[in-house]
């Protein structure tokens, strides 16, 4: 199947693309856009690979579904776009940020920079209905972004994961932790935040990491 994404993604995942599954959740994707008010734009979809291209890979963040509010998603976990609200999670990933390396808190919440950067924001889920939380689950993109986490782990060294939350966690099954470094925490969002994402340090973790491997740091 011929999917709009940029090339080095599309070479890695491409017998992802040639599977019945991939076959049976774009069907499902197609309708829904057509049906229903869906989140990011069809356009976004894959915003996450476009911004960082397989070999700027330095660092993978982890989150469950898009944003589901107006204008919210744009297909990059926990970003949203220039202008919006920040929603709490991404609060408290500023705040953490703030005090783990100083840099004080943006005046936006759009993390396109750190896509530039090599910071790849993959969702489990890439779309979702306007105003209902996980409804795109359990239809095939899950499958999907295991695969891309698997074959990104295996083709690569020297990457730096992090794991929020216990639905992120599970995903260290996936990636050879010889190889790559695995930072779990709790979710950033209020309802779990002061139970251990304060005080994890990830960013300054894994900016130690990447010098240490060679890699340039992210500017986060």
């Amino acid at each position: 199947m011929e999917v709009k994404i940029e090339e080095s993604w599309r070479a890695l995942l491409q017998p992802e693309f040639d599977s019945p599954y991939f076959a049976d959740l774009v069907a499902f994707v197609k309708n829904e856009y057509a049906t229903a008010q869906i989140f990011p734009p069809a356009s976004k979809i894959f915003n996450a690979f476009n911004r960082c291209p397989l070999d700027k890979v330095k660092v993978v963040i982890l989150g469950q579904d898009p944003y589901h509010d107006v204008n919210q998603a744009h297909g990059l976990c926990f970003s949203v776009n220039d202008g919006i609200a920040m929603p709490p999670s991404l609060i408290n990933i500023f705040k953490e940020i703030s005090t783990d390396i100083g840099t004080p808190m943006p005046a936006s919440g759009n993390l396109e920079r750190w896509a530039d950067q090599g910071v790849l924001l993959l969702n489990a889920t890439l779309t979702v209905r306007a105003h209902q939380a996980g409804s795109h689950q359990n239809h095939g993109w899950e499958r999907f972004t295991d695969s891309v986490i698997a074959r990104l782990a295996n083709a690569k060294e020297h990457l730096v994961f992090m794991l929020w939350g216990s639905y992120a966690g599970k995903k260290a099954a996936l990636i050879d932790s010889s190889k790559h470094l695995i930072l779990k925490a709790v979710h950033p969002s209020p309802l779990s935040a002061y139970r251990g994402f304060f005080g994890c340090r990830h960013f300054s973790l894994a900016n130690q990491y990447l010098t240490s491997t060679n890699q340039s740091p992210i500017a986060w």
